[in-house]
């Protein structure tokens, strides 16, 4: 990424996840478009960046047209968009027969469309320039299903599916589109829906166990795949699924 003036979009950016992110991207020199739902968190995170140039920037990655409003104005008062990180995210623990479709529009929206929105924005600038990134976060849900995510692991599925399609078309082009995977990861997002639940703690806990190293991923330990998968070292990797879980599928 140093080899280039990349700019960055990191949308669900004032996460977790996201934030971590952003902070890698800023360390190996890419001027960074924090992206999220919460404007102010957003900035935030922006001005705390290493270098120059950052900016946090509203976004409903669910709203198609807001979408690629914000994506051509970060293009004309930034730069060209040379790299795309979706991590923006949402959920909640409920068993299938107990959800509604409205609920299953909302994951959907979010978690799918809205990557079909980013990428859809972005993709034919970085054709016109036979340049780019994409890296996408999905699930280990979507590799394996997960019980009480019965949607978001579908959602999830999908974003895979649709990168490795998306990856065969642009490749020629010298893009690249790829995929991680985080299994159980300590945010507050996770704690929320574990609380939800009404047992926060023991659920925690056992999710804990389930995981060969013992721990639930931090988001420091997510970011470096992606920001591998972001960077010329992978110039030559596209269309992979990385699973960044401690263990806990091999498969």
């Amino acid at each position: 990424m140093e080899e280039r003036d990349e700019v960055a979009v990191v949308t669900g950016g004032a996460g977790g996840i996201g934030a971590a992110v952003c902070e890698r991207l800023a360390q190996a020199g890419a001027r960074v478009v924090v992206a999220d739902l919460d404007a102010g968190r957003a900035t935030d995170i922006a001005d705390g960046l290493a270098g120059d140039g950052h900016i946090g920037i509203s976004l409903d990655v669910a709203n198609t047209e807001a979408v690629a409003d914000a994506m051509a104005n970060v293009a004309a008062t930034v730069g060209p968009i040379t790299t795309l990180i979706n991590v923006a995210g949402w959920d909640r623990f409920v068993p299938f027969v107990d959800t509604t479709p409205d609920f299953w529009d909302q994951v959907i929206d979010i978690n799918y469309r809205g990557t079909l929105n980013t990428v859809h924005a972005v993709l034919p600038g970085m054709i016109e320039r036979g340049h780019g990134r994409i890296v996408s976060v999905a699930s280990d849900a979507a590799r394996v299903g997960s019980s009480l995510e019965s949607i978001y692991a579908g959602a999830k599925g999908a974003v895979v599916s649709f990168s490795k399609s998306v990856a065969r078309e642009v490749a020629k082009h010298g893009i690249t589109v790829n995929v991680v995977c985080p299994g159980p990861t300590d945010t507050p997002l996770i704690r929320g829906m574990a609380d939800e639940l009404g047992s926060g703690e023991k659920f925690m806990a056992s999710l804990t166990r389930a995981i060969p190293m013992r721990r639930l991923a931090e988001p420091d330990d997510i970011a470096p795949a992606i920001a591998f998968l972001a960077s010329s070292d992978a110039s030559y990797i596209t269309g992979q699924t990385l699973s960044v879980s401690g263990g806990l599928t091999m498969a």
